[in-house]
């Protein structure tokens, strides 16, 4: 079951239709004045109608470009060398995709200051902190339609009023063709494989008026925004691909926003220990994303691709990618076992029942070598040690044979903090450590684990307002005996 149109959709059968047509008929340079060229432009330039119709501007507006991040990098670049004149300051949402966040560091790193609005707990941006962001040097502001991780929607319309005069460059890639593209954007950016279209084809759309310069070499195709030869075929295949999902839509919103509430629903009352993130209403209506506490995500989307289930993780946390996720980080929440979800149109109702009743047992399964018993609260867990179910963990997140009495807990002599030794060892392993020695710390006791692992200053503060503990902050390892990483605070309050 194909539960990712997130990352890419399968090839709509209209794209797959008019990609072979147009194989036949648009193969020629649209450039050249002889006959084949001018049938390619004809299909050229009725693609790109199709493409203005749908997101609401006008057909000279639209640039094709190699992909949905190329598109992001130039509408970015391009904005900023042409409004250079104003200043050099960039504004753009906490929770941008990755082709925002590297054009945002090329630009600083040719000089240019950089403003990085926060987020909320859902993952929304408030009108009101980009004001705030904003200065008279301000050259350009970046908001997202929709998260790409969470679904989350984003409110483009305000955050445009409130940017004035400053471009406003838009995100779309998640949701052009789903839901009516929102008004107040001066570039826009998307993708169409994401849709449905072909891989290999992008939308940099750019309004009259909008001051921009192309960051590469001068060339005279695609209004002088995109330089090379354009794939026709594909940008045809693209546009009517764009044109089917968006008349599809109206009818498969309704349905795929029915089935996604039934999932953020019935995970927390089937999978104990589980945080379901994102807007619970301005949202996507194919995506849901929830985290496992004390699940790696890797292992678990591996295991569900075994009983037959292709989602993805928003989590970048695992032994061999160290990085957790930066919308996670930015929102708050949980990054560890995060599962992504995201239903294709025509997802069908017993496939999300399936993944519903295979779910819980996957996640126990991967959970069970921990040895936590997750029906108890927290003063109730398991001890660890030898004599305890499973012993501790090792690197790798497998049991070994006996417990090591630093790693269990230790009393500081100076302050009575219990010092929980977590050095070394990778997400989810600290916040394991801390659910499994915080049932014998006393009451109101403080518990300082140290981590060198950077996805423990997200994890462990997440792990609290997960079960109700008090998070207290950081302090330097050195104080409480660790001769590298941090020491994170935890008051035991239930």
């Amino acid at each position: 079951m194909y539960f990712d149109v997130a990352s890419t959709a399968p090839l709509h059968p209209v794209a797959r239709q008019a990609l072979t047509a147009a194989l036949d008929e648009g193969w020629a340079d649209p450039a050249r004045l002889y006959r084949s060229g001018r049938q390619a432009r004809m299909l050229l330039d009725a693609a790109r109608e199709t493409v203005a119709g749908v997101l609401g501007c006008r057909a000279d507006e639209i640039a094709f470009t190699a992909s949905g991040t190329q598109a992001v990098h130039l509408g970015v670049l391009g904005a900023l060398a042409g409004n250079r004149r104003r200043g050099g300051h960039l504004v753009h949402s906490a929770v941008e995709h990755s082709g925002v966040l590297h054009a945002a560091e090329r630009h600083e790193a040719a000089g240019g200051e950089v403003s990085v609005v926060p987020v909320d707990r859902y993952g929304r941006a408030a009108p009101g902190a980009f004001a705030a962001a904003l200065r008279p040097d301000t050259a350009l502001a970046v908001l997202q339609s929709a998260n790409h991780e969470v679904g989350t929607v984003q409110p483009v319309a305000e955050v445009a009023e409130v940017c004035g005069d400053v471009p406003l460059l838009v995100d779309a890639a998640q949701s052009a063709g789903r839901v009516d593209v929102p008004g107040g954007w001066s570039l826009l950016a998307a993708s169409a494989h994401k849709w449905g279209g072909p891989a290999g084809v992008g939308v940099l759309a750019v309004r009259k008026g909008v001051r921009y310069s192309s960051p590469l070499p001068a060339d005279e195709r695609e209004g002088g925004r995109v330089p090379g030869y354009v794939n026709v075929p594909a940008i045809v295949a693209a546009a009517a691909s764009l044109r089917a999902v968006r008349a599809e839509a109206d009818r498969e919103n309704a349905r795929l926003h029915a089935l996604v509430e039934r999932i953020r629903t019935r995970v927390p009352q089937l999978v104990p220990e589980v945080e379901v993130v994102g807007d619970p209403v301005r949202r996507l209506p194919h995506v849901v994303t929830f985290s496992c506490l004390y699940v790696d995500g890797e292992v678990l989307l591996t295991e569900l691709d075994r009983a037959g289930f292709a989602v993805s993780s928003g989590s970048s946390c695992s032994s061999s990618t160290l990085t957790p996720s930066h919308v996670l980080a930015a929102m708050g929440v949980l990054t560890e076992g995060n599962v992504r979800v995201s239903l294709p149109f025509g997802a069908a109702e017993a496939d999300v029942e399936r993944f519903l009743t295979v779910l819980p047992g996957l996640v126990a399964g991967v959970r069970a070598p921990l040895g936590l018993d997750l029906t108890l609260s927290p003063e109730r867990a398991p001890e660890s040690g030898p004599s305890g179910p499973a012993g501790k963990p090792d690197a790798a997140g497998k049991p070994d044979a006996g417990g090591d009495p630093h790693a269990a807990g230790k009393p500081d002599a100076a302050g009575g903090t219990t010092v929980l030794d977590a050095l070394g060892k990778r997400c989810p392993l600290p916040v394991i450590e801390l659910a499994r020695r915080i049932g014998g710390v006393p009451l109101g006791g403080t518990v300082a684990v140290l981590a060198d692992d950077e996805a423990a200053r997200l994890d462990v503060p997440a792990w609290c307002g997960m079960r109700g503990q008090e998070y207290l902050g950081e302090a330097p390892a050195a104080e409480y005996g660790g001769d590298r990483g941090v020491a994170y605070l935890v008051r035991r309050t239930t």
